[in-house]
């Protein structure tokens, strides 16, 4: 899986075409593949994308994201106040496997409120559990986590149940973002404000009508 670097700005898009090209420019396109062992992760091509213009991002403006032909295993990465927003469809296995790994999470109950809205404290920080967003940094040092999302025995971890790794100081993450105990990382990977306009636009950058 590509890795983003330590240094916000490089973004990746996958999926279907945003939901106001006018308002985009695709940049670059490459292919990545996830594995499919277990889990049902497919290979996911990957654009680079800038939405909206520059000036409203460093103002913190919302971005509007097309999820409609986000398939399951995939995942989208967009831009968000200069941060790597990460947008992955999980599969059942997936979701299956998370209530597995808790024992050896730092924070399996999302009781760091810092972490997470409140409609995303619960056991697949998500508002749909196939849904998962994030902050795609890790709460070490910042670095872009990679992407493990097969069901397999890693070097790291020979009963890895999919999630994320950051090769920079080997924090490890479920596929909820949330930390495994004994690794440099303190805190869960952060969810961003979002909500849905649809079943398949979500706005990242501001919460659900009717939460503060």
């Amino acid at each position: 899986m590509a890795n983003v670097g330590a240094v916000p700005g490089h973004s990746e898009l996958q999926g279907g075409e945003p939901a106001n090209p006018g308002r985009r420019r695709f940049l670059t396109a490459t292919t990545a593949v996830v594995g499919a062992v277990g889990a049902g992760f497919a290979a996911v091509p990957f654009i680079k994308s800038w939405n909206p213009s520059a000036r409203a991002k460093l103002a913190g403006a919302p971005v509007t994201v097309d999820i409609g032909g986000l398939e399951e295993g995939q995942r989208m990465v967009v831009e968000w106040r200069g941060q790597p927003i990460w947008i992955v469809r999980r599969s059942k296995a997936i979701l299956e496997a998370l209530p597995t790994v808790e024992s050896q999470l730092r924070d399996p109950k999302s009781e760091n409120a810092d972490q997470q809205p409140k409609y995303a404290a619960n056991e697949f920080r998500s508002i749909k559990p196939e849904i998962l967003v994030l902050v795609g940094l890790c709460t070490h040092l910042g670095c872009a986590p990679e992407m493990k999302a097969e069901i397999r025995p890693e070097p790291f971890d020979p009963n890895w149940k999919g999630g994320f790794f950051c090769p920079c100081h080997k924090s490890r993450f479920d596929m909820a973002g949330r930390v495994f105990q004994g690794v440099p990382a303190p805190t869960n990977l952060v969810v961003p404000p979002h909500r849905y306009e649809s079943d398949t636009t979500i706005v990242i950058g501001v919460d659900p009508e009717g939460v503060a």
